[in-house]
């Protein structure tokens, strides 16, 4: 069986290019993964499949246009300008689309309800969001598709009308069958959480050509950094101040350091631009400013993605002679992933003399010897198309494999696509959906969190819990933790929109929970912990312990002490699970062995594990017993009384006094007793 190595119980991507990798902190957003296979999900006969070209045939008209992976990167539209795009609503220097229907009377209330709700969502104005949403209702009974889309969202939340899963299905179903790529993504999300493998992975694979196809041509960056703005219960601080874009401290230093002649300042710079990271917008022309500087400055880095700009003509005109000179320089320089560079222009005949597969393949295999994931990439498409070289799916799965494991988003596809249709692989829909998943989360409709993040960032929390609600119902892990801990966090505030007005606390309660619970099917297991917590104390939901046990053992299932820790309780003490010392003991052991931070608390609770086996009936097991119900009183004492500062100043005082009364009796309790240990006669 094909199993994943990961925190996250579903595949999340990782960085896409190699080189970034040290400018991603996997910690502030999604984890990487690892993808491990056994014998038995190879096929022991990999003969001919109709998706691919025949054995017989070599070279490059061995080509299927399905598996053209080396075609001309010419997509004819940008997806983030179509109508139903949120973009040019978000960010007034974005064009919109042209054509007839941005005219029409249908365009013009989608727009402008989409906009009046982002601003009530930004203001906390619950009428003026009602007055959105009708605008949107109006669009989308004339038929609108982002319209349609939108209210889908907005049914499915509970937003100004009653939570309605299936109406919101609908919605997204008709805005989808015309074309709306976000409904896809709902949709394609519904299917998914029922295991509708069938319907989903067509879906998913739809999108995920469309997100590697719209990182080509997108002024959004194709490495899009989804910030976790919390670490645990607390917000994280250190992930959103790297957030920043050109406010960031570490930016303007760079950017101070760059203009000052610092090479290696200049070619982070230009990385930054390039791939739009850090809060950064993508932007070419300074990319390609700060590259060239960090050359002239002698720095060989960036000749490789001087290359690489020339060949996508990225903020200059494209020039395959350039980009095969400033490639080249660079794979002398021993940048192996020039490599891949220059076999491509061989594969496709840019820039060089004629084509040369031969040539294409060596350079592929430098790129790959040396770890380059994009040359494990294109070696794998060689020998699954037989280009150049005698077809070998064999050969062809292990390439694409150790590509996958180094997060390469194009490998993710490909062999999402050898699952999906049993090439080289056994058949795997659910495989294969999670990869299509984990590609498709990189298409451009990922960009809202990068508003989202700018709207938090900026103390517009009604607008980021908005665009963060928007995204978690395309299926977004981050957005849909994110989108919770703002209820969580920030519920005193009038930012979350329910059926009728502000939500009540019991709405925003379950719109928190089911956040949590979506994110906790995704492998998130501080959401999966918050969920039994829930349970546990019937915070928001009916006290239910056998839920809450379930939702510990998925954090558990992740290596996470503090669910350990909370199982172990549960056995000591029959809550929800069976009563067994034994099972508890093992549980808090496991919680040391994981995290050695539980060492004081697991300490505690072995000891009282110690005295319920000897002293069953005894006071303490019956004080330790009454603990959970002392506790809140016990906080709320503290918090009252002990954090205002006048009183903890005399209570610190009093602490101090009642320590050194109780030293002093204690030393002239031993003098006292030393006196009387003394002989007669002893000499004094």
């Amino acid at each position: 069986m094909a199993r994943v190595i990961r925190r996250p119980l579903l595949l999340l991507a990782a960085v896409s290019v190699a080189i970034v990798a040290s400018l991603v902190h996997p910690t502030a957003g999604v984890r990487p993964f690892v993808l491990v296979l056994s014998v038995d999900d190879f096929l022991k006969d990999s003969s001919a499949h109709p998706s691919l070209p025949s054995a017989d045939s070599t070279g490059a008209d061995a080509d299927a246009d399905e598996w053209d992976d080396f075609a001309d990167d010419t997509p004819a539209a940008d997806p983030l300008l179509s109508p139903s795009s949120w973009v040019p609503l978000l960010d007034p220097t974005s064009p919109r689309p042209s054509g007839d229907e941005q005219d029409s009377p249908a365009d013009s209330l989608f727009v402008a309800g989409a906009r009046a709700m982002l601003s009530a969502a930004s203001e906390g104005d619950d009428v003026a969001f009602v007055t959105a949403a009708a605008q949107i209702e109006a669009a989308a009974t004339a038929g609108h598709p982002g319209a349609q889309s939108a209210l889908a969202f907005l049914s499915s939340a509970g937003m100004t009308r009653p939570a309605s899963r299936s109406r919101a299905f609908l919605l997204h179903k008709f805005a989808a069958d015309a074309g709306d790529l976000q409904s896809k993504m709902a949709i394609a999300y519904s299917y998914f959480r029922q295991e509708m493998y069938e319907e989903a992975v067509k879906l998913y694979a739809e999108l995920a050509e469309a997100a590697l196809t719209s990182s080509l041509i997108s002024k959004e960056p194709p490495v899009i950094e989804p910030i976790r703005l919390h670490s645990g219960t607390e917000e994280n601080k250190e992930a959103l101040r790297k957030s920043r874009g050109e406010d960031d401290e570490d930016f303007q230093i760079t950017e101070y350091q760059a203009q000052r002649g610092n090479s290696a300042a200049m070619y982070k710079l230009g990385l930054l631009y390039y791939y739009g990271l850090r809060g950064l917008r993508r932007d070419y022309v300074k990319a390609f400013h700060w590259f060239s500087k960090a050359v002239e400055k002698g720095d060989t880095r960036a000749m490789e993605l001087l290359g690489e700009i020339y060949a996508r003509g990225a903020g200059v005109e494209r020039n395959y002679t350039e980009a095969y000179k400033w490639l080249t320089l660079a794979a002398k320089q021993q940048h192996y992933s020039a490599y891949n560079g220059l076999g491509y222009l061989y594969v496709k005949g840019y820039g060089v003399e004629k084509k040369n597969l031969t040539k294409a393949r060596e350079y592929f295999k430098l790129a790959a010897d040396n770890k380059e994931a994009g040359g494990h990439y294109n070696l794998g498409v060689l020998y699954l198309k037989g280009i150049g070289v005698k077809r070998d799916i064999m050969e062809a799965c292990n390439h694409l494999l150790q590509a996958v494991n180094a997060g390469q988003p194009k490998a993710i596809y490909q062999v999402a696509k050898l699952f999906q249709k049993g090439i080289g692989l056994k058949k795997n829909l659910h495989m294969a959906t999670m990869l299509y998943k984990s590609v498709a989360e990189r298409g451009p409709w990922s960009s809202l969190s990068r508003w989202a993040l700018e709207s938090y960032l900026k103390g517009d929390v009604g607008k980021a819990l908005l665009l963060y609600s928007r995204m978690a119902d395309l299926g977004y892990e981050v957005a849909q933790s994110n989108a919770a801990w703002i209820l969580d966090r920030y519920g005193d505030q009038s930012i979350c929109m329910g059926e009728s007005g502000f939500c009540t606390d019991m709405e925003r309660h379950l719109r928190a929970h089911a956040l949590w619970w979506q994110a906790s099917e995704q492998g998130n297991e501080h959401a999966a912990l918050l969920i039994g917590d829930a349970y546990y104390y019937g915070r928001g939901v009916a006290r239910d312990y056998e839920r809450a046990a379930e939702a510990y053992m998925h954090a558990q299932s992740q290596s996470n002490a503090q669910a350990m820790f909370n199982l172990g309780y549960m056995h000591e003490h029959g809550h929800g699970l069976p009563l067994d010392l034994h099972l508890a003991k093992r549980y808090y052991d496991q919680a040391v062995t994981v995290d050695s931070a539980a060492k004081l608390p697991v300490m505690l609770a072995l000891t009282s594990l110690w005295l319920r086996k000897n002293y069953a009936d005894s006071f303490l097991v019956r004080f330790i017993d009454s603990l959970p119900e002392i506790y809140p009183v016990v906080e709320e004492w503290v918090e009252d009384v002990l954090m205002d500062e006048g009183n903890a100043t005399i209570l610190t005082l009093f602490a101090c006094l009642v320590t050194v009364l109780y030293l002093r009796e204690r030393q002239r309790r031993q003098v006292a007793a030393a006196n009387l240990q003394q002989p007669d006669g002893a000499p004094m």
